[in-house]
């Protein structure tokens, strides 16, 4: 699984790990039907999109250290990077489109909520009605592939309704939807917070790209997400040192700095704040 001796980390996986004996289009979009018991015990990432349409099913997913339950009509939704691992029952059905990052963008608008907010509800349950749409969707996008030349811009058009039916189902989870719609600036300092948290801890750099104080900034987050600016910068520091924990072999010297630590030590006294535990015991974690 290690590319080199050299380099340290373990391959995240692209689509043409799963492309055999799937529908595909040129590596774009591939269509997998899953039937019955699965597991994957070690975690790993992807470098593309999935959607998961669970039909019949039990078991456990865990995306980013955090269990789900696996159960009927359900949808799940993992973004490129996220580290994951499941155990499904026997008896499973479902279904999944993996898509790579340029053939996404084609229709992530109909998402309408910000991926930060997705990430945080990766399993969207389904109205028996929902479930229908999106079936049918999927089946469309199948029966596409196995044509003799598929067409690009139709599976766009469909995966954007499919999009559609799982923002219009999300709102019944999400925590306080309408923020994304009254205050857009929280959807953008996550946005930001995800491009430049390595290199960047300090509110005051988001707040100046935002064009506001970072005092205000902070009141915002405060009053709509509950947590402190400096806060959402944490959590996202955090979780990107558990994915390279568990899904690399690089030293937690070698995460410190790779997350913009300097100092290993302090690296690791921040890291058992937030999480409780050092680097070394959560990556022992079974």
């Amino acid at each position: 699984m290690v590319r080199t001796e050299k380099n340290k980390h373990f391959p995240i996986l692209g689509l043409q790990e799963f492309s055999k004996n799937r529908l595909k289009v040129r590596n774009q979009v591939l269509f997998n039907e899953l039937h019955g018991e699965r597991h994957i015990e070690k975690p790993h990432q992807h470098d593309f999109f999935i959607i998961i349409l669970f039909d019949q099913a039990k078991g456990i997913h865990n995306i980013d250290f955090i269990d789900y339950t696996i159960g009927n009509k359900q949808v799940h939704l993992l973004f490129p990077g996220q580290v994951h691992t499941w155990n499904i029952e026997p008896n499973t059905t479902g279904y999944q489109l993996m898509i790579d990052r340029d053939f996404f963008e084609r229709f992530y608008p109909r998402f309408r909520f910000s991926f930060a907010a997705y990430q945080k509800h990766p399993i969207i349950e389904l109205s028996p009605e929902s479930f229908q749409l999106i079936h049918y969707e999927f089946d469309a996008i199948k029966n596409e592939l196995e044509s003799e030349n598929p067409l690009h811009e139709l599976m766009s058009s469909r995966a954007a309704v499919i999009a559609s039916i799982v923002s219009k189902e999300a709102i019944k989870v999400f925590e306080n939807p309408e923020i994304y719609q009254v205050e857009p600036r929280i959807v953008t300092f996550q946005q930001l917070i995800n491009t430049h948290f390595k290199e960047e801890k300090r509110v005051s750099f988001y707040a100046e790209k935002l064009h506001i104080s970072a005092n205000y900034l902070n009141i915002r987050c405060k009053k709509h997400l509950k947590v402190s600016a400096t806060q959402l910068i944490q959590q996202r520091t955090i979780l990107e040192a558990k994915r390279l924990l568990k899904s690399t072999a690089l030293s937690v010297k070698e995460i410190a700095y790779e997350l913009g630590f300097m100092d290993h030590s302090y690296f690791s006294n921040f890291f058992k704040v937030q999480a409780g535990m050092t680097p070394t015991d959560f990556r022992g974690q079974l």
